[in-house]
């Protein structure tokens, strides 16, 4: 199997999106997303204070506009035509000025050009004017253009997918068999993670790339949603020794090559009791609800109006918290979702997670993950570990 995004296809996504600049009559484009960066040249950065950024002038021709330090890198790995860098910090002359004669000699002064946002942008550090400070030109967002091309998978994108399913379930695997009462959540999430990231790192060889800011390739996590903390649906990685009869929530994924996958379980320490059951067959059952639904043709938000419907049969929509669901790919959160106020409309190729949850205070948070691909009559199940309670009964 290939571990990566074929270069035909990245050359492929480029043109088609050259194409609708110029049905557009945009003449040049500039874009700072690092996801959309990636998805359109398959370089992948960490944006820092050094501005990074995708150029594409008027003829189609690409342009990377990286610091010094980032030159090499940028050559090795971007499927672009030029790369353009300047001196590193320390200096007086701010990079954005470099890029303001990287534009002039692009001919882009004068000129309708797209950009994705007014300006490149870090939550580290960085200062520095906008685009519109430097440059003269007629400007047109082109922000979600890219998003929108995400949408649906190529084939080559759902089998990476697949790809990070294998892992993610070998971590959860690991999880839950040294998840006893006595340990610490931080030390059983350490353990697992680090245990199946080794053996996918073995078992897919030198040409593996995760392209992600995890530690470990493959993860495992508790994420904090341990006991009564569980009924908190985004608690924080924190020390929680299990203890009998807690309620766990747990989640997995592996990057591959920059995509992600999602699954989650709720777990128990040894025994559930009845009520425990209760609002985990509750949950389970909802899920069905939304496999039920789901196929190409329909709006996202049907998927949510019948999960929510049954929740109100069964007196429990006081216990919801989120959406049923969320697509996903390069990003572990992305647009479409199955939400009330979303009226995307499904179609073959969308990748969804189907997680409605109840959360009970004092008891825990029921949620399980599905990582599913929409069909033309209905949708596939890509993950696959067990969803039954005996399955899912720890230590």
């Amino acid at each position: 199997m290939l571990l990566a995004i074929p270069k035909e296809e990245i050359l492929e996504r480029q043109t088609t999106f050259i194409n609708r600049l110029h049905e557009h009559q945009i003449d040049c484009a500039i874009l700072f997303s690092v996801t959309d960066i990636f998805y359109l040249t398959g370089f992948h950065f960490t944006p820092t204070e050094r501005p990074m950024g995708l150029l594409i002038d008027s003829t189609g021709k690409t342009h990377m506009f990286v610091p010094a330090l980032e030159h090499e890198h940028t050559e090795m790995n971007a499927y672009v035509n030029h790369v353009h860098s300047y001196p590193e910090y320390p200096g007086i002359r701010h990079p954005m000025e470099y890029l303001k004669d990287v534009l002039a000699e692009c001919h882009f002064t004068g000129k309708t050009v797209g950009i994705d946002s007014d300006g490149y942008g870090s939550p580290m550090g960085y200062r520095g004017p906008r685009v519109s400070d430097i440059l003269s030109a007629n400007f047109v967002s082109v922000g979600g253009w890219i998003q929108e091309a995400r949408l649906i998978k190529s084939p080559n994108e759902i089998e990476l997918i697949k790809e990070s399913l294998r892992w993610s379930h070998l971590a959860l695997r690991l999880l839950q068999s040294y998840s006893k009462p006595g340990l610490d959540a931080i030390e059983i999430e350490g353990r697992a993670s680090q245990e199946a990231s080794l053996t996918m790192l073995k078992a897919l060889g030198q040409n593996f790339k995760a392209y992600s800011g995890y530690g470990n390739s493959a993860f495992a996590v508790f994420s904090g949603q341990v006991g009564p903390m569980s009924a908190l649906p985004h608690a924080i990685t924190q020390s929680i020794t299990l203890k009998k009869g807690d309620t766990l929530g747990t989640g997995s994924d592996a990057a591959v090559y920059g995509y992600h996958s999602e699954l989650e379980r709720t777990m128990f320490v040894q025994e559930a009791s009845r009520e425990q059951e209760r609002y985990f067959n509750l949950m389970v059952e909802a899920q069905n609800v939304a496999f039920r639904t789901i196929r190409a043709g329909i709006p996202a938000s049907k998927v949510e109006e019948e999960v929510q419907r049954y929740f109100q049969d069964h007196g429990v929509t006081h216990l919801t918290r989120h959406h049923t669901g969320h697509s996903l790919g390069l990003l572990m959160h992305e647009a479409p979702f199955f939400d009330l106020g979303d009226q995307t409309i499904l179609e073959p190729g969308m990748i969804f997670t189907v997680e409605p949850g109840i959360y009970v205070e004092g008891l825990g948070g029921f949620r399980h993950s599905e990582t599913i691909l929409v069909t033309e009559k209905g949708m596939e199940m890509l993950t696959y570990y067990p969803r039954d309670m005996e399955s899912l009964i720890c230590g």
